[in-house]
């Protein structure tokens, strides 16, 4: 689908009028005569296309004056797709409000992570979102805020500076501007047998995510890599512990049939927004399945696979150093080899962490505490261990800077330059860590194989030239490739 997709008033009310949920996320509709905003698939009897325009964001809708709509709940759509796929300054600025930096860092943090001033930026998601920096940060407090009030008992002052809020006042007002409805009343309308979770700083929420979701490679790529004492599968959910700018948290995710069950124990309540937002990156849930599968389909040798098992994720990570250290930690052996490899850096050099549940024990290590070691401690050839210390000094030292930001054509430069790093190191951590969907591995033996048994080139040339007819998700091929073969990280655990 094409940027501003909300310009296309045909295109929107048919998707309106059809309740389509596909297109929740990409556009809001704003109804004139009650001043109340929705999400495409809202379940009431659709406005007159006369009464309703358009917006491309939650927050042009509130700065314009509407209200969500009580029944849809709009603030909780998956996010729009195009933010995973866009590289540009706008897709690069989107992830980083995701991820909270506005509210902590302020639009000048902003600014500077992405290395524009601060009124390019506000003129570029002002024409693209019709909502700038703050007020997208606004919308997004408000939706936190909602949850709290939501799913904990906490007390109203609590959840408003949990939420980011600078004063009780603004939250206040904004609850009651965004909800047409204040803090208490939005409490009050829960159905009275719904219980707060009890343990203290412990939420239960359920991610939203475009159908079809296939859960198979995605839980079971992060199930058998997982690294142990960070992460594991438990209970039929992948846990995991997470370093946030606050503090530090465990997430449960769980596959439902039409979301995600996530349960968050963090040690400080002001890291849920970026929690949310990382869990949700790591499973790759504002994905459009259906655009995706719709483009991989017109290959006659992927349409089988992608009709076997549709709406395959690209599993991704909730740390970008931490991928791009066990993705060096992983050249040239096998996953059991290179979880052995980072349990042992983890024992050694990681954050102890409190699991209330047991079994997780540390936070993996940051590039700074893996700097100071001796290299000489790494059961691994010299090679590799130049390849390893010369990764996380560069890290450490912010020479090389991995996150939502980063622009993809420059990291690739970058790591490319390191010595040890090939096309297939700066492929899998341009799709995996840093989200390119259409990063490509043409010389994984994976994937190598799996086109000899399909038929196709299985030379990384010829393979190549074939794959350009999958762009731009040449990372969602790859995972419809990989998962010709009978390898775990292709099957959900039992």
């Amino acid at each position: 689908m094409q940027n501003g997709m909300h310009t296309d008033r045909e295109r929107c009310v048919r998707a309106v009028q059809s309740k389509d949920a596909r297109f929740d996320g990409w556009f809001f509709t704003a109804v004139l005569t009650t001043r109340i905003y929705c999400r495409p698939s809202c379940p009431v009897v659709p406005p007159k296309p006369e009464n309703m325009t358009f917006y491309p964001s939650a927050a042009a809708c509130q700065q314009a004056g509407f209200r969500a709509c009580k029944r849809c709940r709009p603030d909780t759509s998956p996010g729009s797709p195009e933010w995973n796929q866009r590289a540009d300054l706008v897709g690069r600025a989107m992830r980083l409000i995701a991820d909270g930096v506005v509210d902590r860092e302020g639009v000048p943090g902003l600014a500077a992570r992405l290395g524009y001033s601060t009124r390019q930026i506000e003129r570029q998601l002002l024409a693209e979102l019709g909502a700038g920096p703050l007020s997208l940060a606004r919308a997004q407090r408000a939706q936190t805020a909602r949850l709290l009030i939501e799913t904990t008992p906490l007390p109203m002052a609590e959840i408003a500076f949990a939420a980011g809020f600078s004063s009780i006042r603004t939250f206040n007002d904004t609850v009651r501007e965004v909800f047409a409805l204040s803090p208490s009343e939005l409490r009050a309308r829960l159905p009275r047998n719904t219980t707060p979770a009890a343990t203290p700083g412990t939420l239960v929420l359920r991610l939203p995510f475009r159908a079809p979701l296939n859960p198979d490679n995605l839980f079971g790529h992060l199930a058998a890599t997982a690294v142990p004492g960070v992460e594991e599968w438990r209970d039929g959910a992948y846990r995991r512990t997470l370093r946030l700018p606050y503090g530090h948290g465990v997430a449960s995710l769980a596959p439902e049939p039409d979301h995600i069950a996530c349960r968050l124990t963090l040690s400080d309540l002001r890291d849920l927004t970026v929690a949310i937002s990382r869990c949700r990156r790591m499973l790759d849930l504002d994905a459009d399945p259906v655009a995706v599968d719709d483009q991989l389909r017109t290959d006659p040798v992927l349409a089988p696979l992608v009709d076997k098992a549709p709406g395959r994720r690209v599993p991704r990570t909730v740390d970008e150093a931490e991928f791009a250290v066990r993705a060096v930690l992983g050249q040239q052996v096998s996953t059991a080899a290179a979880r052995t490899h980072a349990a042992r850096l983890v024992t050694a050099h990681g954050d102890p962490v409190d699991d209330p549940e047991g079994g997780l024990t540390h936070l993996f290590p940051t590039p700074e505490a893996l700097a100071a070691l001796d290299p000489e401690t790494l059961a691994m050839p010299r090679t590799r261990r130049t390849t390893f210390t010369t990764l996380v000094t560069q890290l450490a030292c912010g020479a090389i800077h991995l996150g939502p930001e980063s622009d993809w054509p420059e990291t690739r430069a970058r790591l490319l330059a390191l010595p040890g790093f090939g096309p297939w190191t700066v492929d899998v951590i341009a799709m995996r860590a840093l989200g390119d969907p259409d990063a490509f591995l043409p010389t994984d033996l994976g994937i190598r194989r799996a086109a000899k048994e399909l038929g196709l080139p299985s030379t990384p040339g010829a393979l190549t030239t074939r794959a350009a007819a999958w762009r731009p998700w040449r990372a969602y091929a790859v995972q419809y490739l990989w998962a010709t073969d009978s390898h775990p990280i292709n099957f959900l655990p039992v």
